[in-house]
């Protein structure tokens, strides 16, 4: 996933904002939490998308070639995935999506309505 296609992507997320911050990274928020983000800090200048997913998504997805517990943020069950990972573009999106459902799941109701996520929040994980 390009930096173009990731920046799309998640702003056609309802309530999503994205921010470009600590250096050459792109941030994706909902309602100024952080989900997913898309860094270019690696000394080969691959980009490297990393975002939250489910405790089963964070057991498993490690297993793969190139995909790996998020540095800094693994205790809060986020992985990094680096070029060459077996995983298609439909599947990072459904993951990205998923994603962003945690956590505006833990965002307060009040921001939730804010936001217009209750339908989002009422479906519960999406089946890719």
């Amino acid at each position: 996933m390009d930096r173009t296609g990731f920046e799309a992507f998640v702003l056609s997320l309802p309530g999503v904002t994205l921010v470009h911050q600590w250096g050459n990274a792109s941030v994706a928020k909902v309602g100024d939490k952080i989900f997913a983000l898309l860094s270019g800090w690696a000394t080969d200048g691959d980009l490297r998308l990393s975002f939250k997913c489910s405790p089963m998504s964070y057991d498993l997805l490690p297993e793969l070639e190139q995909v790996r517990p998020a540095p800094y943020l693994a205790r809060a069950k986020w992985v990094q995935v680096l070029p060459g990972a077996p995983l298609s573009s439909d599947e990072l999106q459904a993951y990205v999506r998923e994603a962003h459902r945690l956590v505006a799941a833990k965002l307060t109701r009040k921001r939730q309505a804010e936001l217009g996520l209750e339908a989002l929040i009422a479906a519960g994980p999406q089946k890719s």
